[in-house]
């Protein structure tokens, strides 16, 4: 095949044609050099990718949710994306959504000619009932994966805003979109494995975009997961050191805040620094929209008499 005709994602370097008779120090050092040049290119799209964030967020807050769709690797990263909100941010599980080519079998195996269908992702959009507050982010190394083009046109033509997440620049993915973040890190060392340096760019990208879009819609307090939900033991821990933190309160405080809350160490701290009982916590936050930070300035604005 001519190479170029290939995007960049898919075209093979002859000089790491050899990568198999490398000693094994010099194949990870070879590797290790490639993945260094990842971080540069996602400085690249920053404007682009605060553009997606800001314009997700405002959708968010009113009332909208943020879905991923692609196939193979991007869309394992989509659904671990996903996955991760709930636990992280204490969102809903229908709030950011996880859509991959051939369904939740396609997450740990390959549905062989999945991503080549549009016509799947065209009836998993239409199961979501999109509006216009949704966004919908398509994620694809080459951008010009049919299931994932399908999903970004679909979304649009239901008003949806959409985004393109590619690797290659000029994809028919972020033609489609509004919104177009291109992150160009050239052939892989494996040829074609696209899990490897565009993987990491989808994965940091959507770090970026869901921690961001969770910053801007309250979901933490400075750089504390105040939404964490406190599950397990170790979240239970971790719920406690966040409301310490944040209040500076002892111990046993803490312990009493976290106790009237049911846990939620967003409520301890609304009762600690505010010095409110449980009720009138869970009362103020919901005026704020959950904004811990706008629930205090309401308070102190107000005064005690909210106790």
């Amino acid at each position: 095949m001519n190479q170029d005709a290939l995007p960049p994602t898919e075209t093979i370097r002859p000089d790491w044609a050899g990568i198999d008779r490398l000693p094994t120090t010099d194949l990870l050092r070879l590797m290790n050099a490639e993945d260094r040049t990842v971080p540069a290119a996602v400085a690249g799209e920053l404007v682009r990718i605060a553009a997606a964030v800001d314009a997700t967020a405002a959708r968010m807050a009113a009332g909208g949710r943020l879905v991923y769709a692609g196939a193979g690797s991007a869309g394992r990263l989509g659904v671990l994306d996903a996955a991760e909100c709930p636990p992280t941010f204490g969102t809903d599980p229908g709030l950011v959504v996880g859509l991959i080519a051939g369904g939740g079998t396609a997450v740990t195996g390959a549905v062989e000619g999945a991503e080549d269908r549009p016509e799947l992702a065209v009836a998993e959009l239409a199961a979501l009932r999109l509006t216009p507050a949704d966004t919908v982010v398509g994620v694809s190394a080459s951008g010009r994966t049919p299931y994932t083009v399908a999903a970004v046109r679909t979304a649009r033509a239901a008003g949806a805003l959409t985004v393109g997440l590619a690797c290659n620049r000029g994809s028919a993915l972020v033609a489609a979109a509004e919104l177009g973040i291109e992150v160009e890190v050239g052939p892989e060392v494996l040829a074609g494995s696209t899990r490897l340096k565009a993987g990491t760019v989808q994965k940091l990208v959507l770090n970026m975009l869901s921690t961001a879009v969770m910053v801007r819609l309250g979901r933490t307090y400075g750089n504390l997961m105040v939404d964490v939900r406190a599950t397990n033991t170790k979240l239970r821990a971790r719920a406690h050191r966040i409301v310490t933190e944040a209040t500076g309160a002892d111990e046993a405080a803490v312990r009493q805040a976290l106790a009237a809350t049911g846990g939620r160490a967003k409520d301890a701290i609304l009762v600690l620094l505010a010095d409110v009982d449980a009720p009138t916590a869970a009362r103020q936050l919901a005026a704020s929209g959950g904004r811990l930070r706008e629930a205090l300035h309401a308070h102190h604005r107000s005064g005690p008499s909210d106790k």
